[in-house]
């Protein structure tokens, strides 16, 4: 039981100070004052680092955390909080990589890849050589500038892209070569704290009850595209809009609403642009269904009401009608890449062919590495293998490609080492991708290989929690991914 400061007694040794604010204003004081805000200011001002009082400190980062698996029981659960813009989640639009080691943990590390390069320090395999011709295919279309020429780009993934992490700057890379065509499929709301979308507005009120692929569950397994079904009571609400700054996300010409049709559905008042611009009766016999609003290219926003009974959504789409590149961020926190496969499996195909995506990204690996070796690798394999043949037979013609896991490091005595589990885990994943036909990006090497995180962390591309990249390390991440990318699509137009 909480006690009050009233309440709780104080012992006082010593003088007392009857005018504490002589103690506040006397010289020692305002000497040490100002000795720590210019140790602060120089940490804070772009040159004067180097002669900072204190170890720089990392920017804001997102709660990001590795989930022990959970016991998946049916059910719902209650958002408690609004959905909010949380721009101390934004990833910049220009972000300043690191140069040097800090710290005392960077001292003690081996030398670090090169980060600023044009070629990634490796390649992607490929070892059908025809992967990603899908997505090749479709950035050639949409360099064309084709009539309906979009590339779509399903990045699915865990805590780094629940956040928009590597997911964000790998949108911002693809559409600034290619063009914005949108930017694609958010959650209603926030289903985990530390979900966040970059280029967007968006609120939504609390209240919304969610069942999710990590639990609890749906009892009929139906997820929508992002692996989180809502229901709301009367007057919730949620808005999506374009960009309020910034060069990404500042037009959109078509919202798409995934919803779901059931006996005894109610109603959605759908207000675009402070508008009504529609009531939705989501009453009738069990589907999925997607209300289309077209709307001039430009600056716009979609405000969706429950006004009546408990009404079912998955999302929202925002695209536009230019040729370019869209770049769905289908993060799950918690999940492993055998979760997916969680959701009902009709259902799941239908989602990704409603998208019609020309790649499918898989990015996990952080969660799994949490359980160790208690999930029996031959498992782990065969679980994830059933997962990308699923996806690759809903939508045989996009291309595949799985971003293998970061390193991560634990404590050992005085010493940070990798965990044992990674390299099992990669091996798995790059196993899986050659007998399903994904191409595969080796995370692992490119950042070094055993040991690497705690080098990250040191050069502040690594968060302290030894497991996930910071921003500056997201940038790096997604740029080599572009790059990778870049090099095989340059190979694929020359052949």
């Amino acid at each position: 039981m909480a006690v009050s400061a009233e309440e709780t007694p104080v012992a006082v040794r010593g003088a007392t100070v009857s005018r504490p604010h002589r103690v506040i204003l006397s010289t020692p004081v305002l000497a040490v004052v100002i000795v720590v805000g210019l140790g602060l200011l120089a940490q804070r001002t772009p040159g004067l680092d180097r002669v900072a009082l204190f170890e720089p400190l990392a920017a804001p980062e997102a709660p990001l955390a590795v989930v022990p698996a959970p016991v998946l029981e049916e059910g719902e659960a209650t958002l408690q909080n609004e959905t909010t813009q949380r721009p101390e989640l934004a990833q910049p639009e220009h972000v300043e990589i690191p140069q040097g080691k800090r710290g005392p943990i960077a001292a003690q590390q081996a030398p670090l890849p090169p980060i600023d390069v044009e070629k990634p320090p490796v390649p992607l395999e490929d070892a059908s050589g025809k992967a990603l011709d899908g997505f090749y295919a479709a950035l050639e279309s949409v360099q064309r500038k084709r009539p309906g020429a979009i590339a779509r780009v399903l990045h699915h993934g865990d805590s780094i892209v629940v956040s928009d992490y590597v997911s964000g700057t790998l949108r911002r890379k693809l559409q600034d070569q290619f063009g914005d065509a949108g930017h694609g499929f958010m959650l209603m709301a926030n289903a985990w704290p530390a979900y966040f979308h970059n280029d967007v507005s968006r609120f939504a009120s609390s209240g919304w009850k969610v069942s999710r692929i990590v639990g609890p569950l749906a009892p009929d397994g139906l997820y929508g595209l992002g692996g989180v079904t809502f229901r709301a009571p009367p007057g919730s609400r949620a808005r999506f809009g374009t960009a309020k700054s910034g060069r990404f996300g500042r037009k959109v010409s078509r919202f798409e609403v995934s919803y779901m049709v059931e006996p005894g559905g109610g109603e959605l008042r759908l207000n675009l642009d402070g508008k009504l611009y529609k009531v939705l009766d989501t009453s009738g016999e069990k589907a999925v269904a997607v209300e289309k609003i077209s709307v001039p290219d430009g600056e716009h926003e979609l405000e969706v009401v429950t006004i009546k009974g408990s009404s079912r959504a998955f999302g929202v789409v925002m695209e536009r009608d230019e040729p370019g590149v869209v770049l769905d961020a289908l993060g799950v926190q918690g999940a492993r890449i055998r979760f997916l496969d969680k959701q009902n499996d009709e259902h799941w195909a239908q989602q990704l062919q409603w998208r019609k995506p020309s790649l499918l990204i898989f990015h996990f690996g952080a969660n799994e590495s949490g359980d160790d070796f208690a999930y029996p690798m031959n498992e782990y394999h065969a679980t994830m293998k059933a997962v990308l043949e699923q996806a690759r037979k809903a939508v045989p013609e996009a291309g595949c490609l799985i971003l293998g896991a970061m390193d991560r490091a634990e404590k050992k005595g005085a010493s940070l080492q990798s965990m044992a589990v990674i390299p099992a885990i990669v091996k798995e994943q790059r196993a899986a991708a050659k007998e399903v036909g994904c191409a595969f990006f080796n995370t692992y090497q490119a950042m070094g290989g055993p040991g690497s995180m705690a080098g990250w962390v040191g050069r502040g591309l690594g968060q302290a929690d030894l497991t996930h990249p910071t921003g500056s390390g997201s940038e790096v991440l997604a740029s080599w991914i572009f790059r990778a990318l870049m090099a095989g699509y340059a190979q694929y137009v020359a052949r």
